[in-house]
């Protein structure tokens, strides 16, 4: 064996694994809960529920939770005990370190949204900006 031989690099073991990175968004235990509900009632076709943020409202991005019948290779997957939850691959960037809530009053209810990305948002909450 010569000596640039012996100082090949070996192949990775199965021992030897990459660690997972966190997920984009965290989803508190109201959301999961929700996402579950969603589940429960979602039409046939539906395999999950997906995050995305399109361009729309005064400061450009809102957020929007739908319902989705097909996998994206591009999107996040993150499993929830009620259900896939999906981000949409092309708005992680304006999620990444957000968590995702499930907030009900007597007046109004709906996910919301605490991003550390967003630079401002429209007086009414319905849109962002980063």
């Amino acid at each position: 064996m010569t000596e640039k031989n012996a100082h090949a690099e070996e192949p990775l073991s199965s021992s030897k694994r990459r660690r997972e990175a966190p997920a984009a968004v965290i989803l508190t235990p109201a959301a999961e809960a929700r996402i579950a509900e969603l589940m429960a009632e979602a039409p046939d076709d539906a395999i999950g529920v997906k995050l995305s943020t399109p361009r729309r409202g005064c400061s450009g991005l809102a957020y929007s939770v739908d319902y989705v019948s097909e996998e994206d290779s591009f999107d996040e997957k993150i499993e929830t005990p009620g259900g896939i939850f999906y981000i949409d691959g092309g708005s992680v960037l304006y999620l990444v370190g957000s968590t995702m809530d499930w907030q009900e009053d007597d007046f109004t209810a709906g996910f919301v949204f605490e991003n550390p990305n967003a630079t401002g948002a429209c007086g009414c909450g319905e849109s962002f900006m980063v």
